[in-house]
């Protein structure tokens, strides 16, 4: 399957969207939530994150058919990116933006159930970071794409990635929004405390809190 390659050089800022397939996604809800939910969760996790990227356009990374036919019913064009893992993917769509004229793009994990704005963090020849709540992960960063940034998702990637603008002489700027730190990995992610937000509406959760589950003592 080729790359969906439309983009012009009047973008001069693309969200980049790395999803993974569905059928593979959230496994570590399982205790909460059965494989159809999980697959729900993670498509309309994406589709918010995919809608956040306006007035940008969104690139979808993927090496998956169900999920390339997903992003362009929502708008999104199609990086594909067979077999180059996460980090070689996004480094793959890095390259194929700046050839394409494009400035800046702006990654952004797809479980990132409170996403917005993301095209408002760009900013010209420097690198922004997001990290997760946790302040090890990398959840959104907006990065030069002609600058040779090497993505190094995995632990502590906000700390590499930040180490990687220094390598490369580029201006690190630290955003710590707490609605793109929050993602969803485990189940008591799905249970954002008020600070972070409502749960949105079109997202699919268990009816209860696991913990109330639990019996007491």
């Amino acid at each position: 399957m080729a790359s969906t390659r439309t983009t012009s050089t009047s973008h001069s800022v693309v969200a980049v969207v790395p999803v993974k397939s569905f059928a593979a996604a959230k496994a570590r809800l399982s205790p909460v939530l059965d494989p159809a939910q999980r697959q729900a969760l993670a498509a309309a996790m994406a589709a918010r994150v995919i809608e956040a990227a306006g007035p940008a356009l969104a690139w979808v990374v993927c090496d998956d058919p169900t999920v390339a036919d997903f992003a362009r019913s929502h708008g999104a064009e199609v990086c594909w990116t067979p077999g180059l893992g996460l980090n070689g993917a996004v480094a793959e769509a890095l390259d194929r933006l700046s050839h394409e004229g494009v400035d800046v793009a702006v990654v952004t994990h797809a479980d990132v159930p409170f996403a917005h704005d993301l095209a408002a963090l760009a900013v010209p020849d420097t690198v922004v970071l997001v990290p997760d709540r946790h302040g090890k992960g990398t959840n959104v960063m907006a990065v030069p794409t002609g600058a040779g940034f090497q993505p190094a998702y995995g632990p502590s990637s906000f700390h590499r990635h930040r180490a990687e603008a220094e390598r490369l002489a580029l201006p690190v700027q630290v955003l710590h929004d707490t609605a793109l730190a929050w993602d969803v990995d485990v189940p008591d992610d799905l249970w954002p405390p008020r600070s972070v937000g409502s749960w949105p509406t079109e997202l699919p959760r268990p009816q209860r809190h696991p913990v109330a589950l639990l019996p007491e003592g």
